[in-house]
């Protein structure tokens, strides 16, 4: 039905009333028929107002006449009736014909990258790599060869598990997997030994192949071989082996911030200025003077690209660039006040770390102060977690 209404917009349809009292027989008889009505409006009981195609307008005159109902045209709309009331205007419609072409021509570029997915990894940076790898804005899209570029793009960084293309429109979608930083995988059939990821009291240890080098109870540091890639029989001397096991140890998590009593901070007047670009893919016209009126200000960009349809992006747009003014200004905290601040602070931090690990008691927390500059502030944190990572034995 939506096509057959697009359709109709180029072909050209009428917006008509329909006076009668057997209004219901004449919506019957014109689907019966398979005459496309839409848009319908009742008003009272004997008028309804209806979009239908200049095609089959003509079909329901003797409908009309045989429900005794009276047809008006109240309006014409649609490609035809646009371009006979500007027929006359030349340079108007030359105009337009020179727009509906450029459009045309232009959706077969691609005039933005949207990526998704990207956490860690830096958006401008990311897009930059796709133009070295073949896709960026302006390139045609029939030369994209989307298999090449995550080729490319994968084996040009380490931080990418996956990575997918599509093209709607004038828009093309990159989606993206991180990968998460993890040690090197070593192969089944090679000896090695497990080997500690960090420093830790040993909390238990269960060696299922291998030799335990180290017991409940030890402080042991980064690096400690934990189960070693061997073991020794009575009989069979010493024999390497691929070792492995559990061992679940207490950790350590700190981190230490320092803050004065006395702070210079930037705080906004509240009046600001806005200045605007335009920009042709690259091209770029400035609307402004480029010096600011503020000494001293923020600046916040808003890109707005020029889009027909949500997938269908045009190489024109409009860059705002908002200016607000700030001063500079010494704030004086007091003690509590600093303290709540870097407490804040600290604690953000190590809970990224130790999110999902199992705490073992409530962290510590230790202050550091000089009364008339500063304090510092030690959190930490004691989890249990299962360490240590493979190592494969080089002889």
């Amino acid at each position: 039905m939506f096509i057959r209404i697009i359709l109709n917009y180029i072909l050209g349809y009428v917006r008509i009333s329909v006076e009668g009292y057997y209004i219901e027989r004449f919506i019957n008889i014109c689907r019966s028929k398979k005459i496309l009505l839409w848009n319908m409006k009742r008003e009272k009981a004997s008028i309804l107002y209806i979009n239908i195609g200049i095609n089959e307008f003509r079909k329901i005159r003797e409908i009309a006449k045989k429900t005794n109902c009276r047809i008006n045209i109240k309006e014409k709309k649609g490609i035809p009736f646009f371009l006979n009331r500007y027929k006359k205007r030349k340079f108007f419609l030359i105009f337009l014909l020179i727009i509906i072409l450029s459009i045309i021509i232009m959706s077969n570029f691609i005039w933005n990258i949207e990526l998704i997915g990207a956490q860690n990894i830096n958006s401008e940076e990311f897009i930059e790599n796709l133009k070295n790898s073949g896709l960026s804005i302006g390139k045609y899209k029939g030369s994209i060869d989307s298999k090449k570029i995550i080729d490319d793009t994968r084996l040009s960084r380490e931080d990418l598990t996956w990575m997918g293309i599509k093209i709607k429109g004038t828009n093309a979608i990159v989606e993206i997997v991180e990968a998460n930083e993890r040690p090197e995988i070593v192969d089944e059939m090679d000896f090695c030994n497990i080997v500690s990821n960090k420093d830790a009291e040993i909390v238990k240890i269960n060696a299922n192949n291998g030799t335990s080098l180290v017991n409940p109870g030890d402080i042991i540091k980064k690096g400690t071989i934990l189960i070693g890639g061997w073991m020794e029989g009575k009989y069979t001397g010493i024999r390497y082996v691929h070792s492995s096991g559990e061992i679940k140890a207490k950790v350590w998590y700190s981190a230490r911030e320092k803050m004065n009593y006395k702070q210079l901070e930037m705080e906004r007047t509240g009046k600001s200025e806005k200045k605007h670009t335009i920009f042709i893919n690259n091209f770029k016209i400035n609307l402004y003077k480029k010096l600011s009126n503020f000494e001293s200000y923020d600046t916040m960009y808003l890109t707005k690209k020029v889009k027909i349809f949500s997938n269908f992006y045009l190489p024109v747009g409009l860059i705002e660039c908002n200016n607000f003014e700030t001063i500079e200004k010494e704030v004086i905290y007091n003690k509590e006040e600093v303290k709540e601040i870097l407490l804040k602070q600290v604690e953000e931090k190590i809970l990224q770390e130790i999110e999902n690990k199992e705490l073992i008691q409530d962290k510590k927390i230790s202050f550091y102060e000089d009364d008339e500059e500063y304090i510092e502030v030690e959190v930490t944190y004691e989890v249990l977690e299962n360490i240590g990572t493979k190592e494969k034995i080089v002889f």
